[in-house]
């Protein structure tokens, strides 16, 4: 046998180099703090306490070790932020140098994550470029006022679809309901036609796809833990490679077509897309065909399950209270009329309806730990080292029960907001469902759009009742934990005439 492949001598060698590391760890340990933590098992560090539902095993955690949290995820230093008061030094007074992303395995397929706003840098200049694109193109003031009668026609198609439910007594799955409204609102703003009929319960494989993206994203992975497992990936998360692998083809798809017009018949449409295609034409190295399809699909999966699942569970709480269903359908006979459509300009008239929107989010934040963040260097925060190198996650689901923020924390009240100023826009640190700092969520302007026009639009077209015996106070509240949190079992609901 070989000198250098007997396991002996490889394991001697690996005890040394290790013993070595951990001799340095100890060493420098001792000259900085480092955030509490619970003490870490050998090798696997603290995995064995993430459970099935880490946002909530984490939040158990910090109420011991505090609001900053270290722990060992096998060979990975993550530190977690469970308050307010360290969710703003970390997101806004040290925007810069947590701006990272901690990138998962499963997204460094074809080398993605290089060309995804959501992934690259937020120091390089591309992602700057990218971010410029997002914000001019497609969710400036201007660009979502321009496009304000596409989504009123497809909020006109949920109308209908649940009018045919309701004619026959029919349940509607309220969460697929709304994921269809995004997907067609969405690919009609960007490349002008409907991905999905929007009157029958098509949609499916789509949806089944950007949701095990967003499952396989946030869920522990092995490999992201121990990286010597990539070559194996035990659990077998590279069949996200797939679903990721099918959709940038059909992007990719789109994109040809377009081209193809293009080269017939000129640029003669003015949406997203042929947007972009101009932009590629004029400055290649900031946006190629690579990064338009990046750009879609980074859309496609951050636009349609995170909304889907707000108006879910929002739906899922007023069906759970009948007085807050009363108050919020009194609001809007009120200031509406009864059975009229809603307008955008609307919500701004409708404070209780928007109390529910902040409430929901509070309770149900779509990323339970936003988007995981890196150090790439030595930071000191309020007195704590954080090493280079270390994930960080702002538990803002905790942020949403922390006590001390909110009365009653675990009780679904829109009241709460009644005289509040707080807003989900990045500034108060007590409610963040989209992030902060240069990273928050560059689709915040269309959500805070849809997501009050579609409940409030279900709540003034019909009266609701949920599918089956089940008495409000029986309905299920399990959540599925993914990179989005959603409900377990989808929420059925039948319409009825008012």
């Amino acid at each position: 046998m070989d000198y250098y492949t007997n396991p002996l001598v490889l394991l001697l060698a690996w005890t040394l180099v290790h013993g070595f590391n951990l001799l340095v760890a100890l060493t420098t340990n001792r000259s900085r703090k480092l955030p509490p933590g619970p003490f870490p098992l050998p090798i696997i560090g603290n995995l064995h306490l993430l459970g099935n539902q880490p946002h909530k095993s984490l939040t158990k955690l910090a109420n011991f070790h505090g609001p900053i949290m270290r722990l060992k995820l096998g060979q990975i230093s993550t530190v977690v932020i469970s308050s307010s008061d360290m969710a703003k030094q970390v997101l806004q007074k040290q925007d810069l140098a947590f701006s990272s992303r901690s990138i998962p395995d499963t997204v460094q397929s074809d080398n993605f994550h290089m060309s995804s706003v959501v992934w690259v840098p937020a120091s390089q200049h591309q992602w700057r470029s990218l971010r410029k694109i997002l914000n001019s193109h497609i969710f400036s003031i201007n660009k979502l006022d321009a496009t304000q009668h596409l989504r009123y026609k497809k909020m006109e198609d949920l109308i209908v679809y649940c009018q045919r439910s309701s004619e026959i007594g029919e349940a509607v799955d309220i969460g697929g309901a709304i994921f269809r409204t995004m997907l067609n609102l969405l690919s009609n703003t960007l490349f002008s036609r409907d991905l999905v009929d929007p009157y029958e319960n098509s949609g499916e494989e789509f949806k089944d796809l950007v949701e095990g993206l967003m499952i396989d994203m946030g869920k522990p992975n092995l490999v992201d833990y121990f990286p010597v497992l990539k070559i194996v990936d035990p659990q077998g998360l590279r069949r996200y490679n797939s679903h990721f692998g099918k959709l940038l083809k059909f992007f990719h798809g789109l994109i040809n077509e377009r081209l193809e017009l293009r080269k017939l018949k000129g640029k003669n449409t003015n949406d997203v897309l042929d947007t972009l295609l101009t932009a590629s034409e004029d400055n290649l190295q900031d946006i190629d065909r690579k990064h338009i399809a990046t750009i879609l699909l980074d859309l496609f999966v951050a636009g349609t399950d995170t909304s889907s699942n707000v108006v879910e569970w929002a739906m899922t709480e007023i069906l759970k209270a009948s007085e807050i269903m009363r108050k919020a359908q009194a609001e809007l006979v009120q200031v509406i009329g009864e059975g009229k459509a809603i307008e955008e300009a609307d919500v701004a008239r409708l404070p209780y309806l928007q109390c529910i929107i902040k409430e929901t989010f509070r309770m149900h934040p779509p990323a339970p730990f936003l988007v995981p963040r890196k150090v790439e260097q030595d930071v000191e925060v309020c007195g704590y080292s954080v090493p280079k190198g270390s994930k960080v996650m702002i538990n803002v689901w905790a942020i949403g029960r922390d006590s001390t923020l909110w009365e009653d924390p675990s009780v679904f009240n829109p009241d709460r907001f009644k005289d509040s100023k707080l807003d989900v826009r990045g500034q108060d640190f007590e409610l963040i469902p989209f992030g902060a700092g240069r990273r928050i969520c560059p689709g915040l302007p269309l959500a805070l759009r849809m997501v009050p026009v579609m409940i409030g639009t279900l709540l003034n077209t019909f009266k609701w009742k949920i599918e089956g015996d089940i008495a409000p106070n029986d309905l299920d509240m399990q959540e599925k934990f993914g990179l989005i949190l959603a409900k377990l079992r989808p929420l059925r609901a039948v319409p009825l005439p008012l």
